[in-house]
């Protein structure tokens, strides 16, 4: 089972930054300029997770990790420009 899993980071150094991002993009869609969208099982979000916990640095940086469900991703709004969205189905 898939999950629509949403991450927003605000990290403080430059490197740490650029690391976390092409972390993100080998899991899903970057949809602003630090919050990726992914669709993943279980097995994927933890392997996600443990890869960023090596990255970040707990004292100057912030990772949320959203879980939503699919009436809460078809709820979703955008004003502005939105890339492709992600073409997978999310299962609950």
């Amino acid at each position: 089972m898939k999950q629509f899993v949403v991450i927003a980071y605000d990290i403080a150094d430059d490197r740490r930054r650029q690391k976390i991002a092409k972390l993100l993009v080998q899991f899903g869609v970057r949809c602003n300029e630090s919050v990726f969208e992914c669709v993943l099982t279980q097995p994927k979000i933890q392997k996600m997770l443990l890869q960023l916990n090596k990255f970040a640095n707990e004292q100057e940086d912030s990772i949320l990790i959203y879980y939503l469900c699919k009436p809460c991703v078809m709820k979703r709004e955008t004003i502005g420009h939105r890339p492709q969205p992600l073409s997978e189905i999310v299962m609950i």
